[in-house]
């Protein structure tokens, strides 16, 4: 639909019909199609089925005063029907093409039911995992989740938004959400706007570039200014600065939210405040309905304002395809948890996961093992469902396998497989189940619920007495096997020091008991690699690898007068980027070219990198470099490039990266960005705490 149309749709609209494009809520039954038919509600999130959304879409189409479609949003954040890892696990993948894989699928799930809107990618950077949302992004590094942001985005949208099995993209939270202070969800952010740009932003800037149709505000402050009064954010930088030309959606009832944060006395003043910054549609609460038409009519706020904010709600259905085709065809339900799509999901989660420890080569386990003992609170059919993570709105437990039952479909039919929940007193029942098996694997992290929206905790260790349960396994001998589920990284330094093997498995989805089986048993070899670093203690973070030096850097870790703790060293318990394989890599002939570069070149920085193993294997080749003296401070390194690869035993590949003049660049004292000469130091290894190292001096 061209922009003339739209504006001609504008001009016939009453504006109580405009608002009423302004507003989206929940479904809330037959109240629904009253607001519809009435023309006072253009979008809702919604759970039902593609017989309930063309329901309500032939009321808004036949019996409304202009025929506007309504869009239907839902939170599809890892899965519609078939879960999928966290996306903090997807980032473990380091493989864009996963995100890619996920939002595809997951799109043609919710799409075969009506719902042509997702609250998703979420691409907040995310610095401190007491926060619950770590589990919804992309972990710590900027460039890691910009790529896996315009992956997701290509995945929802596709190259045509109007193609029906296709969805809108909704990038939250605009900004910073995740530098929540404390880590405490909804909390104040006070960050410079140096800082802003270069962490904060970048991801936004990427899912916008890759063409993402919406945006959702954060809740959180900046500096003073909430998110959703924020003209500066909403309007000077997104439309100003970047050109998007989509609507923006406030989070939920983040407008009324403006009265507690203390910059609007009333819901007339919120209202005001948020339509004008650039918000232009609420959710859930109902102050621009509630005021608006007061505003106009006092002259408050220019009828303009509301024109433009319908535009951009008019301009996405209308790229959806709504006008000419409104309605779903429920013939595609057969779509929904698909063998195909469960598949996806098993694949996807081996992908994800993370060998942290191998001992002396305990894993792969063998099939034909005599005896295993499976022990834990996540092995059993009751728990089975707390592999799925948060945010799974729809998903249900009929699509996962119980662990118990996916270790017994991998052993041979001799093996005996003694499983115990670890709930008994002194955990007797589990000790004996140990003491009676060859090699014992004891699944423990944290409940689905225990990360997410509004479930941030003080600590990050491990729950309850799960830590005990695994000290009494180990006590007996047998050589031991822990498995980690959980939606952020958890301070687990006694496991990683006494338990000869360890697998981050994460929250990941309908086939991730699976996968995780699958991996223990040789079927896959695990190449993931850690997208938030592993704290040694709570009391360290937050902690992140691109952290900058202070005038006094703990080079020595024992050394004293320096910026560390007293009581535990000053690195982390697993890096970022870290993670090992059934098989071994080792990196040589490191090459850059120009060895003098000049400013404005390209540089082009390689590797060797070489499967010295006996197993085929994937490896993640990763690319730092250091600005060693600026204008500005920098990082002590920043990811520039990851390339995931697949090696036989005894096989070599260059890897290969380029290094643009916006790669260089930062943003400088005058807060716009610069590149400045000077020597540049680069790494290339598998992970931001090894590698090949080398320099270069940008003339």
């Amino acid at each position: 639909m061209q922009e003339n149309k739209i504006n001609e749709i504008i001009a016939k609209m009453t504006l109580d019909e405009k608002i009423g494009q302004l507003f989206t809520t929940w479904s809330h039954g037959e109240e629904d199609l009253d607001m519809v038919r009435a023309g006072r509600i253009g979008s809702m999130f919604i759970k039902v089925n593609a017989e309930r959304t063309n329901e309500i879409q032939r009321v808004a189409v036949n019996e409304s005063h202009l025929g506007i479609p309504i869009i239907f949003g839902q939170d599809v954040i890892h899965g519609q029907h078939t879960i999928f890892p966290l996306p903090l696990a997807q980032a473990a993948s380091f493989d864009p093409s996963v995100a890619e894989r996920v939002a595809h699928v997951s799109a043609a799930e919710a799409t075969a039911e009506g719902v042509r809107w997702t609250f998703s990618p979420m691409v907040d950077i995310a610095r401190d995992p007491r926060w619950g949302r770590i589990a919804e992004g992309y972990g710590e590094d900027t460039f890691l989740c910009s790529r896996m942001a315009e992956a997701t985005v290509r995945g929802y949208q596709g190259d045509d938004l109007s193609d029906p099995t296709k969805m809108c993209a909704c990038v939250k939270h605009f900004a910073a959400y995740g530098a929540a202070e404390g880590g405490r969800d909804y909390n104040t952010v006070d960050v410079s706007e140096r800082m802003l740009r270069e962490v904060y932003l970048p991801s936004f800037r990427a899912a916008v570039d890759a063409g993402a149709g919406t945006l959702m505000t954060a809740f959180n402050e900046i500096s003073g200014i909430p998110c959703t009064a924020n003209h500066n954010l909403l309007t000077g930088i997104l439309r100003d600065e970047w050109g998007f030309d989509g609507f923006v959606v406030s989070d939920c009832w983040a407008v009324r939210e403006l009265i507690p944060h203390g910059v609007a006395a009333d819901g007339r003043e919120a209202a005001r405040k948020s339509i004008t910054a650039g918000c232009d549609m609420e959710m859930e609460s109902r102050l621009y309905r509630e005021n608006l038409p007061q505003l106009v009519a006092s002259g408050e706020v220019e009828e303009s304002v509301i024109d433009e904010a319908v535009r951009r709600v008019l301009r996405i259905k209308a790229r959806l395809g709504l006008f000419e085709n409104p309605y779903v065809d429920e013939g595609r339900k057969s779509v929904i948890l698909s063998d195909e799509h469960l598949n996806a999901s098993q694949e996807v989660a081996a992908r994800c996961m993370v060998l942290l420890k191998n001992e002396g080569g305990l894993l792969p386990l063998a099939k034909d093992t005599k005896s295993v003992a499976v022990i834990g609170p996540y092995v059993t059919e009751e728990k089975k469902f707390e592999w799925r993570g948060c945010w799974t709105v729809i998903g249900g437990p009929d699509s996962f396998t119980p662990f118990v039952d996916a270790v017994k479909g991998a052993v041979s039919a001799n093996t005996e497989v003694i499983e115990n929940d670890g709930s008994d007193p002194d955990f007797c029942g589990a000790i004996e189940a140990a003491k009676r098996a060859e090699v014992a694997i004891v699944v423990v992290g944290e409940d689905s619920d225990r990360a997410g929206e509004a479930h941030s905790v003080s600590d990050i260790g491990l729950q309850g007495n799960q830590e005990e349960l695994v000290k009494a396994i180990v006590a007996t001998g047998t050589p031991t096997v822990v498995v980690l589920i959980n939606g952020r990284p958890l301070a687990c330094t006694w496991l990683a020091e006494n338990v000869p093997a360890l697998l981050e498995a994460w929250h990941s989805g309908s086939g991730g008991a699976l996968a995780a089986v699958d991996v223990l048993f040789g079927d896959t070899n695990p190449g993931g690699k850690l997208p938030a670093s592993f704290p040694r203690v709570t009391g360290q973070v937050p902690i992140h690898y691109n952290h900058k030096n202070t005038g006094r850097p703990p080079i020595d870790p024992n050394g004293t007068w320096v910026s560390r703790y007293l009581d535990v060293v000053p690195t982390p318990l697993f890096p970022f980027g870290y993670g090992l394989s059934y098989t071994t890599f080792a990196y040589s002939d490191l090459k850059i070219t120009p060895e003098s570069p000049a400013m404005g070149q390209n540089i082009e920085v390689s590797a060797l990198v070489t499967n010295t193993g006996s197993r085929a294997g994937d490896e993640v080749a990763q690319l730092y470099i250091r600005d060693v003296t600026a204008s500005v401070t920098r990082p002590v390194k920043e990811l520039k490039g990851f390339s995931r690869i697949t090696l036989a035993p005894g096989e070599s590949r260059r890897v290969a990266f380029t290094l643009t003049p916006e790669s260089l660049s930062f943003i400088g004292q005058d807060l716009s960005p610069t590149v400045e000469p000077g020597e540049f130091r680069v790494w290339v290894g598998t992970s931001s705490d090894d590698g090949l190292q080398g320099s270069f001096v940008l003339k």
